[in-house]
């Protein structure tokens, strides 16, 4: 019913439709100032920063879903998978797409060497958090996510 397959250049377009649909999902569609060109350059420029996976409903070819991923160092555990993003859409969601998907990711990290993988999840999504129970994910509640937009920085670094 389902194909899991590396991601290509030419899915970007339905990756970021993918991605607008999280953001809505999540309440912040003004969020997303990604572009089609930054994600072919950040993917498939010479230094790629991220890969992703794509799962299509097999009858039809059409992509539901992404898991897009990259690498970060543990001064603790070492190399980490990081699961940026994991979208199934919504009308695909309950029918083990997402399952294959999580699973591929899973075993890239393991293909990759990676000492495990790492994502985060709202505290409001009970339906991800049920899922990801299933897995016997552990959850972190003492850290605390920070960021600093580019234009902040130019802010704080001109005084």
């Amino acid at each position: 019913m389902y194909t899991v397959r590396e991601g290509k250049k030419e899915d970007l377009p339905a990756i970021l439709e993918l991605i607008k649909e999280l953001a809505l999902y999540e309440k912040a569609p003004e969020e997303v100032t990604n572009t089609l060109e930054m994600m072919e350059k950040d993917g498939f420029g010479p230094e790629p920063v991220f890969g992703f996976f794509v799962v299509e409903k097999e009858e039809t070819n059409t992509i539901i879903g992404t898991a897009i991923y990259y690498y970060r160092y543990s001064t603790w555990k070492g190399k980490r998978l990081y699961l940026e993003d994991y979208i199934v859409t919504e009308k695909e969601r309950g029918k083990g797409a997402g399952k294959l998907l999580f699973e591929r990711v899973m075993a890239k990290s393991l293909e990759e060497g990676c000492t495990g993988m790492m994502w985060q999840v709202l505290d409001w999504n009970e339906p991800a958090i049920r899922f990801y129970k299933k897995y016997r994910a552990h959850m972190e509640s003492e850290w605390i996510n920070c960021n600093l937009q580019a234009e902040k920085i130019k802010e704080m670094l001109a005084t």
